[in-house]
């Protein structure tokens, strides 16, 4: 299909463009525009922003294995409406993205719905058990874009020294929750005067700075490209900017809900706001935004995590932790802009080709030749979050009754209309 775009304000961040004129596409690749182009499908943008299609850093679809929760066909119809191309899922799927076969499996499931490309990242142990290696070589040969252990930390360092240094052989990215799983101890929400007068278990951000410590040491002795993942505190994000100086080859990213909320929106027992890293003081909020304008912090995601009804409902402790935010990630990314007076250009290259990049795949761009994964949005189109507008399964989001602006028009994948408002 030919699809030309017509007088939009082409943002594209990667090559440093920011105009109003036209986008044409042949062969589901962005083409140098041209005179007599004939386009089965013409887009009006006046007024609106096209940009390349998003990169979510983070989402789980929760297929396979949890599809009472949702599916990949679900969560990527939900993001093709928020105007996601490509997602990054984690590999704590069922069965876990330990071998080739569950690779194949969850790519075979997207290509069947259609919406959206994911990337997987391996296991970095076999069974994420933080005790033995997985194949990362088959892995890598099976497509994923890196490693992780997910949430649960490598506890023993003599295991991670080794699994960074069988990554690095491979010249692969680890995507690391850094945690120190015994000062974090089970807890549920931030150490601090909320998690007493709650009377709920704390992690203390001590945790958080102590694993990433443990982690930077290990990342300098073995030379690996790192990946910090979820940063909540400013004491960890001030040691990862210290590491950045010095010129390790560490990145990381931040969830778009704690540039937004603290622990003071837990409120009483409220379990939307049960999230894994939990949300810290204003003072970390603050430092967390900082670091996204200092480009410490050089992605923005969703940390997507759908839940069904019933895993919010027990009392706050015993819910599962996580939020159904991969349709505001747009829309919140975007207020950064308005609310800290910095381009919008900067803020979309957070969610669009600065991920791409930490993922090392050819999108999040614009340029000539490339895939035509594409998001047309109106900046100024205003929306209420609810329940019945959500198209994801999971309707767990804090942000519900939240009034956004910037809403998707148009998804293009890979030259295909996935999404039309």
């Amino acid at each position: 299909m030919n699809i030309l775009i017509q007088n939009g304000r082409i943002i594209d961040p990667a090559n440093g463009i920011d105009q109003i004129g036209d986008l044409q596409v042949a062969d589901g690749r962005i083409m140098e525009n041209r005179d007599g182009f004939k386009a089965d499908t013409t887009i009006n943008a006046t007024d609106k922003i096209v940009c390349p299609g998003l990169v979510d850093l983070r989402a789980r679809l929760r297929e396979p294995g949890q599809n009472h929760k949702g599916t990949i066909e679900s969560e990527t119809h939900a993001a093709a409406c928020a105007g996601v191309t490509t997602i990054c899922i984690p590999p704590d799927t069922s069965p876990i993205i330990d071998t080739p076969a569950v690779i194949e499996l969850i790519r075979n499931r997207a290509k069947e719905a259609g919406y959206a490309s994911i990337i997987p990242l391996g296991a970095l142990t076999h069974g994420l058990d933080g005790e033995h290696l997985s194949n990362m070589g088959a892995l890598k040969e099976a497509g994923c874009a890196g490693f992780s252990n997910a949430q649960p930390a490598v506890s023993n360092s003599l295991v991670m020294r080794r699994a960074l240094e069988y990554a690095a052989s491979h010249e692969m990215t680890v995507f690391l929750h850094s945690q120190d799983t015994w000062l974090s101890n089970g807890g549920c929400v931030h150490e601090g005067s909320v998690s007493t007068r709650l009377g709920l278990p704390g992690i203390p951000d001590a945790a958080e700075a102590a694993g990433v410590a443990r982690d930077l040491v290990l990342i300098r002795e073995t030379g690996v490209r790192a990946h910090f993942c979820g940063i909540s505190s400013i004491r960890a994000l001030q040691m990862i900017e210290l590491a950045q100086k010095s010129g390790l080859l560490v990145s990381a990213d931040v969830a778009i809900h704690h540039l937004y909320l603290t622990d003071m929106d837990i409120g009483d027992f409220n379990s939307l706001c049960h999230v894994l890293p939990p949300l810290r003081t204003e003072r970390d909020r603050k430092g967390l935004v900082d670091g996204v304008l200092s480009s410490t912090i050089q992605a923005i995601c969703s940390d997507h995590q759908p839940h069904d009804e019933d895993a919010k409902a027990a009392p706050f402790e015993q819910t599962e932790p996580g939020i159904s935010s991969i349709e505001t990630l747009l829309p919140l990314t975007l207020r950064l802009a308005k609310e800290h007076e910095i381009s919008i250009s900067d803020v979309i290259s957070t969610i669009t080709n600065r991920p791409a990049e930490i993922l090392g795949i050819d999108t999040g761009t614009l340029g000539r030749g490339k895939r035509a994964d594409i998001t047309v949005f109106d900046p100024e189109e205003w929306w209420t979050v609810t329940a019945d507008n959500l198209q994801s399964a999971g309707k767990n989001s804090p942000f519900l009754n939240w009034e956004l602006q910037g809403k998707v028009a148009h998804t293009i994948m890979g030259g295909a209309v996935v999404h039309e408002s």
